[in-house]
């Protein structure tokens, strides 16, 4: 008895071990370099892009069959709450009209708008220039070599092709049966797999994938909230998402990813994964609910975003046409 309650002992010390090896293991290493040649060939810089080609998009026009069109960004203001240092503010300004001034006998009088914020509040799309490992870019690319204060000379947003492509959108609120999917949650391959089974699709080559959690239903009611945590993929489903060739993941949340990290104190590790190692886009706070109410599950994805030469990230507004 006494020796197997040592032995009982020595398991539980073990197991307790173990977890916590687990619980530090490290999913990106600064010190590997097999990523820097990326999977698109050298001097590439418009990464998973380049699966988008003639074939894919008239493959997913097929897909429009009402006519009906959804615009998935959310509207931009000063109170919406962004990332840690990032804010946004919009000035209107009537150059020459002060005290009630016009131009001309015609009384010309217009409006201008002067915007002072960060390219990363609202609906975004993150380019593969944005995230790093250690200062190392997509494709190898050294920031010593390319970020200056003025814009990035290579991996610029200005580069990325329209995407216009097939998108999946996951229901993560009807899966954990949940309006808002708590922060936290790491969504992982088997539950992407039971969503799709559910919703009775597939995942194809050169997809966009958006992930519905309910997160924009916090803004203005628990802002605090809505930016300390998030649900969303771990390590495994992005290796897997990876793996079937997606063009860009996302979704309501504001990293698309989960966070903090449930497994280890890593500061975005999915983003460094997917962008920087595999030259896949992230669409961040994308407003998915009417397409959720209308059950349209894969849909025409398009995108054309504001070319800023040298910006990594950019605010965007897609468009759901099914």
């Amino acid at each position: 008895m006494k020796f197997n309650k040592i032995l009982l002992s020595g398991i539980l010390l073990l197991g307790t071990v173990y977890a916590d090896a687990q619980q530090k293991t490290i999913n990106i290493d600064p010190k590997d370099t097999t990523w820097f040649n990326g999977p698109y060939g050298k001097g590439d810089e418009i990464g998973a892009a380049n699966l988008i080609n003639p074939e894919l998009v008239l493959q997913s026009v097929k897909l429009v069959k009402k006519g009906k069109t959804l615009p998935l960004a959310v509207p931009i203001d000063k109170n919406l709450p962004a990332f840690r240092h990032r804010s946004f503010h919009l000035y209107n300004i009537q150059p020459g009209e002060q005290g009630g001034k016009t131009l001309g006998p015609n009384k010309f009088s217009f409006n201008d708008e002067l915007v002072n914020g960060w390219t990363g509040v609202g609906t975004q799309l993150n380019g593969i220039g944005h995230i790093g490992i250690d200062n190392v870019y997509y494709n190898g690319n050294k920031a010593v070599d390319f970020v200056t204060v003025e814009g990035v000379k290579k991996l610029g947003i200005e580069k990325v092709p329209p995407i216009v492509t097939r998108a999946v959108l996951l229901d993560m609120t009807a899966h954990y049966g949940k309006a808002i999917v708590p922060g936290g949650t790491e969504f992982t391959v088997a539950d992407i797999q039971a969503v799709l089974k559910k919703e009775g699709i597939t995942l194809k080559k050169g997809d966009v994938v958006l992930f519905n959690t309910g997160w924009l239903e916090l803004i203005g009611k628990d802002n605090n909230r809505f930016l300390e945590t998030e649900p969303g993929i771990g390590m495994e489903a992005a290796q897997w998402l990876a793996d079937q060739q997606i063009v860009a993941f996302g979704g309501d949340t504001w990293a698309s990813e989960v966070y903090p990290n449930p497994k280890s104190n890593e500061e975005f590790p999915i983003n460094q994964f997917l962008l920087a190692k595999k030259g896949i886009y992230n669409l961040e706070l994308i407003d998915t609910r009417p397409l959720v109410k209308e059950k349209v599950w894969e849909f025409l994805f398009v995108l054309g975003q504001p070319l800023y030469v040298g910006s990594t990230q950019v605010n965007v507004n897609p468009v759901a046409i099914y």
